[in-house]
Parts: structure tokens; sequence; C-alpha cells
């Protein structure tokens, strides 16, 4: 199975750069975006074959997710069930027989590391939520998650220590997430691959010099990273600030 995730950075923007060629292209049978920056009844997007589903966040042009299926889940959940954390659009769950798929937007913890420590409550709460999940069944869960785990995972990780994103606080979060049970897909297959990266800033001509960061990941269980079949990051693909993250995956 082919599942891919796009943070678009504002949907009706991307559609009118390729977004749909591209998604064709890609041909996934699971295809996520993050910050849709849309609220219902915007957009007429939909795709021969495909399924939609479509979180959004009570802010208008602000966060959002949403999940294009070609199988049909057996029930889909929005949020983590705790309303600070679903106001904003950034969780949908697929529930299929054999495995539950999510798709993701981490909150940013933004300038200023004002958001930080809503941010650490976030991870705790998701955390707890996914563990909950793998319970009863393994996950596979997909998104731009604002962070970069390790110094190989952006191009200037000492000039970048203190900034959200690449704090030791984010950073440590993700550290306890993967050592809950859960696999970084893209490391898992690539340990010491560098500058790969899935982000680059509009700013300072970051992308012609692949001033980069590997922020959008596909996470799964443990128990299902012998399944893996490849991780691929899509660096040629253009339209938003992100480019599109793969997860081929046997199941």
């Amino acid at each position: 199975m082919k599942f891919v995730s796009w943070n678009v950075n504002g949907l009706r923007a991307v559609v009118n750069k390729g977004f749909k060629e591209s998604f064709e292209k890609l041909d996934a049978d699971i295809f996520c975006l993050q910050e849709t920056k849309l609220q219902e009844g915007q957009i007429d997007l939909s795709f021969d074959g495909y399924e939609s589903y479509w979180n959004y966040a009570e802010k208008k042009g602000y966060s959002g997710t949403a999940i294009f299926t070609k199988i049909k889940p057996q029930n889909v959940t929005y949020g983590i069930g705790i309303e600070e954390h679903d106001r904003e659009g950034r969780v949908i769950t697929l529930e299929f027989e054999d495995f539950y798929f999510i798709t993701v937007y981490t909150p940013n913890s933004q300038d200023g590391l004002k958001r930080l420590d809503y941010r650490m409550k976030w991870e705790d709460d998701f955390l707890s939520y996914i563990k909950k999940l793998d319970e009863k069944k393994p996950v596979i869960y997909c998104g731009d998650l604002n962070v970069a785990h390790n110094e190989i995972d952006l191009k200037n990780p000492k000039t970048n220590r203190k900034n959200a994103g690449f704090t030791d606080e984010e950073r440590g979060k993700m550290t306890i997430v993967l050592s809950s049970g859960f696999t970084d897909t893209f490391r898992y297959l690539y340990p010491d691959k560098e500058q790969i990266y899935s982000w680059w800033s509009y700013r300072f001509h970051a992308r012609d010099n692949n001033s980069g960061w590997r922020i959008d990941y596909f996470i799964t269980s443990d128990r299902l990273k012998d399944k893996i079949e490849d991780a691929k990051i899509h660096t040629d693909i253009f339209g938003s600030d992100h480019c599109p993250v793969e997860l081929d995956i046997n199941l």
C-alpha cells in the first residue's frame, strides 16, 4: 500500500500550482493533507475512486486536515477527544480492520516559543491517544510534526538550537514517542541519509540552497516495521513550502 502526506500550506493556493497533477501522479491509496486553511464549503475538490474526510479549525484560514482514501474505513473520528486541542482541526483517524491510520498537524511552538508550553501538553496528550489505539491494533500516523528530531534532520542545527521545531524540549518529546513502541520510518530505512528535507522557509532562497528541515513524517507501531518497504521524500514536487512524504508498506 502507498500512503502520502503533504502539508499544503493553503489548499486553495496549491490547487492553482499543479496539486491535482501531483495527486494523480503519486497515486496513493491514502493521501493526507495538513494546513488546508479552509472552512467547509470553501473548495470543491474530489477525485474519482476516493472518499474524503475533512477536519476544519474553528479559526478561519488556519490549520485544518484532510484525508482522501481509496479504502473505505470502518470508522472515522476527528480530534483526540480533548476540547482545547480539537478546536484547531489537527487530527483525523481512520479505523481499518487491521490498523489505525491518523493524519496530524502538530502545533507549532511559534516565534519566541510562545506556544511551547501548550505544545508540551499536546505532545503528552497525543502520545496517550496513539498508545491507547496501539493497544487495540497497530497505528500508522503521518503529517507535519513540526520537529526536526536530530541534527541530521536540518541544515543548520547549531544556529537553530533554541528555535521552534528544534528545541531540546520538542526533540525530547519525539525521543519519548520513538521509545514508546513507534518507528520513524524514514530513519529506520535511511539512518545516515543527509540533506534530505521536507520543509524550506520561503525566505533567503532556502529551497534553492536546500537549507531545509525534515519535519514531515510517517510513524508506525514498532510491530509494523518489518512490513515497511520504502519511505520517500518527494523533494521534486513543488507548490508548498513543504513537499510530500510517502510510506510504502505491505499490509
